[in-house]
């Protein structure tokens, strides 16, 4: 099938973006398999100073930002391929329907390795924004702005509903599927975990979803006002979005954490959990951004660049190689460690990645995954080998 309308370029991508992705990738794996703590009977440990250090780190500066800022890249990379597409005269809704239909595989997949899958809600919400990307950048960002203060309000109801869960992760009779060491019977443990954990949790059913919504909808707009191409134009205003951000994000951290020590009363009515989230997840993209744009930490900046560009690729590759590490098929040794060993072995995982996207990228134009889904998404395959260009005999010079 003879195709016109291709995926963007690897040479003509915005490399903060895949910047910006590469880091948020680094919180993502901190926090999942930190999250391999919580599988198990829950038993007292007791951590040292180095684990509450780590601890703090990633619930003050990675626990919810990574995820979020992640979702504003989707956003973002939506209304980039929505426009190409568009632009040669195709059919943006079929096109991106049947992409996300496909990434509803890859999520059943990558869940049946690990039931904190995210993939799923990009393609649910990924449907949902096709409503949209014909929407102005006013408007989307007023919409924006209505949800992210409705999310306090939401959040506070949800939580007093009180809902019953199945605690699928910490029940006994559940945990023989986890540590069994048969495939399907940890497959059917991580989906029903998934199910009965996200799916049909209103907490996160709701309110993550309408959280996520709000910042892939950001992500349109930032497209709409080409935001990624200005940047050196608009240093100063991203300088005061940074002291801004920063200001509100420790207010709203005192102000959270104080009313949940305390356990104020108005958190029956108004939980800011998620303006605390945002704001900070706000401040740390503004300082990269900024740093890039002064040309700062380029060598790091390019193995965080490689890792954005195979951030399919790693993320999945991330949950399969921790169900091998911690579950019944692999070690089994789940929630039996410190919590810095988590930290520790994350952030390894994460740098080798790094390393192995580069040398991959050097070879390659995509990422295994990416290219799978790309083409498939095109119905046409893509060149993965790059082609090395020929040398000529007039190349070649004399010594």
């Amino acid at each position: 099938m003879a195709n016109s309308y291709y995926p963007v370029e690897q040479s003509k991508r915005t490399a903060i973006v895949d910047i910006l992705r590469g880091w948020a990738l680094l919180g993502v794996v901190i926090g999942n398999y930190s999250g391999f703590l919580l599988i198990g009977v829950p038993h007292e440990t007791k951590d040292s100073i180095l684990s509450e250090i780590l601890s703090y780190f990633d619930q003050y500066f990675l626990a919810g930002k990574s995820w979020t800022l992640l979702t504003v890249l989707f956003g973002y990379g939506f209304a980039i391929l929505i426009n190409n597409v568009a632009a040669k005269g195709k059919n943006p809704v079929s096109f991106f329907s049947w992409r996300m239909l496909l990434l509803f595989g890859l999520a059943f997949i990558d869940s049946c390795f690990w039931f904190g899958d995210i993939l799923k809600d990009y393609a649910f919400l990924g449907l949902i924004l096709l409503f949209f990307y014909k929407t102005s950048a006013k408007t989307l960002a007023c919409i924006c702005a209505v949800i992210i203060a409705a999310i306090p309000f939401i959040m506070s109801y949800i939580k007093g509903l009180n809902v019953e869960r199945t605690a699928i992760t910490t029940s006994a009779e559940y945990l023989k599927l986890y540590y069994s060491g048969n495939w399907l019977d940890f497959f059917r443990f991580n989906l029903l975990a998934s199910f009965y954990q996200q799916v049909i949790v209103p907490g996160y059913a709701i309110t993550s979803h309408l959280v996520m919504l709000a910042c892939m909808l950001f992500g349109v707009c930032l497209q709409k006002i080409d935001f990624f191409n200005r940047l050196n134009e608009m240093k100063k205003r991203l300088l005061y979005v940074l002291v801004i951000s920063l200001v509100i994000a420790v207010i709203m951290g005192i102000i959270f954490y104080s009313a949940i020590e305390s356990k104020a009363a108005f958190l029956q009515f108004f939980h800011p959990y998620f303006w605390f989230i945002l704001s900070t997840m706000i401040f740390i993209a503004s300082g990269i951004i900024l740093l890039y744009s002064h040309k700062k930490l380029k060598t790091i900046f390019n193995y965080f660049c490689a890792g954005g560009k195979m951030t399919l690729t790693n993320y999945i590759s991330q949950n399969i190689l921790g169900a091998f590490i911690f579950s019944g098929i692999g070690l089994g040794i789940a929630d039996t460690m410190p919590y810095w060993f988590y930290f520790s072995l994350a952030v390894f995982i994460f740098v080798v990645q790094l390393f192995i996207s580069k040398w991959w990228l050097s070879k390659y134009n995509y990422g295994p995954i990416e290219w799978l889904w790309r083409s498939a998404s095109y119905r046409e395959w893509f060149p993965l080998r790059k082609i090395q260009p020929e040398v000529t005999p007039a190349d070649i010079k004399t010594i």
